[in-house]
């Protein structure tokens, strides 16, 4: 499928340890509408592997993308392979927080938030995670909304546990490209886009 819409430049940032689902369901559906997307590193790797043995081949290191989605994985088991192992080592907020300020805009999956929080850029704006992080949200400084599937503060935002990474990609298409070619896209993969989003500020 072909888009008459012009294309967005977009990267999703994976790490060792990533959730699979994450990278994959959002990569397909972009791509899918017409987005140049490509799976990034923030550093040189040759391959990555995810939190279920699957290996990633990223596409290059980090840029200067239209829109960085940041996906998490393995939080809760605080192994160094994993966004918690991220959010220690501070390579990725850093980078997350540059690209932000330069007009990126940020979206996150998951226990992306956390790396996303890390950076700074949520402190007192609403957000969401996978339940099993939103405390540690909470510390952050965010205005934690476990309702919502999806949180839409403007340029930056956040999806809830793993399958919401597909609300977060039709979402975005809805923004940019307008409700029927999400509603197309929803309908190709055979997904009901009815999650909750939580819209905070006027987009598109």
């Amino acid at each position: 499928m072909s888009s008459i819409y012009p294309m967005t430049r977009t990267e999703i940032l994976v790490f060792d340890g990533v959730d699979e689902l994450d990278a994959v369901a959002p990569f397909e559906i972009l791509v899918a509408v017409g987005y140049q997307v490509a799976l990034v590193t923030v550093e040189p790797c040759s391959a990555v592997t995810g939190a279920h043995g699957m290996t990633l081949t990223p596409h290059g290191v980090l840029g200067l993308p239209d829109l960085l989605i940041v996906t998490g994985g393995g939080w809760s088991t605080k192994a160094p392979e994993s966004a918690w192992g991220e959010l220690q080592r501070g390579v990725i907020p850093s980078a997350i927080a540059d690209l932000h300020a330069s007009g990126t805009r940020v979206a996150g999956v998951c226990t992306g938030a956390m790396l996303i929080a890390a950076s700074g850029i949520l402190k007192g704006r609403p957000a969401v995670t996978h339940r099993s992080a939103l405390e540690d949200l909470r510390g952050f400084g965010v205005d934690v909304h476990q309702e919502a599937r999806v949180v839409d503060d403007g340029d930056v935002l956040t999806s809830g546990g793993v399958t919401s990474g597909i609300d977060l990609a039709l979402h975005l298409i809805e923004i940019d490209r307008g409700r029927d070619a999400a509603l197309q896209e929803a309908a190709r993969i055979e997904y009901d886009f009815g999650g909750l989003v939580l819209r905070t500020r006027a987009t598109g």
